[in-house]
């Protein structure tokens, strides 16, 4: 008895000393600050905007990156993950690039500048898919509201990238993913500050 208690407590070592062993890798969505700087910069804009609280789905809202393998089965990756829940980290991509891309403050949380137009953006995703070395896929749909005016445009995106090789190459896409979504967004931006309803949704 005494014996097999040694054993046990052996293995139990062991397999602590492999788990301490095994290197977590975080990774984050939201872009390094100079990942913009080659392009020219953009006049401040005459309205603000509000991005609400982003909606993932309910499969990838946990901790670890998840990865498609083969059709039906996915994995959840213990040693991937994410440095913030994957809403935060959505949600923060998408107010740098809006943002870059507009010129406009996100004043979320705090209170809006007198005399400027507040747009109020939701944005939920539907899809956010990971085959890494394949792609990375978004599938959202977005409500932009001039606050004011009402004026509100409903639109949906479905936004594919090529994912390069490993996790990072992975993340580099939704990324991208997320600045292209990001660009359709700011893209009707100007005319609904002005209550100008777009005839259409931009173009995928």
């Amino acid at each position: 008895m005494i014996r097999m208690r040694h054993v046990m407590a052996a293995l139990g070592a062991a397999a602590l000393a492999a788990c301490a062993s095994a290197p977590v890798h975080y990774y984050t969505l939201i872009p390094a600050p100079d990942s913009g700087q080659a392009e020219s910069p953009v006049a401040p804009a005459s309205f603000q905007f509000e991005l609400m609280p982003v909606g993932v789905p309910a499969q990838d809202d946990v901790p670890q990156l998840v990865v498609r393998q083969g059709g039906q089965a996915v994995a959840l990756l213990n040693g991937e993950r994410w440095a913030a829940p994957l809403a935060d980290e959505v949600r923060g991509a998408l107010a740098v690039e809006l943002a870059r891309r507009t010129g406009a403050q996100d004043i979320s949380g705090t209170a809006p500048t007198q005399g400027k137009p507040v747009l109020r953006i939701k944005v939920d995703l539907r899809r956010f898919d990971s085959s890494p070395g394949n792609y990375a896929l978004i599938d959202a749909t977005w409500t932009i509201r001039e606050l004011g005016s009402q004026a509100v445009l409903t639109c949906s995106s479905r936004i594919n990238e090529n994912a390069g090789q490993g996790y990072a190459g992975l993340v580099a896409g939704h990324q991208q993913a997320l600045a292209t979504l990001a660009g359709q967004i700011a893209s009707v931006a100007p005319a609904m500050a002005m209550g100008s309803v777009p005839s259409a949704c931009p173009a995928p």
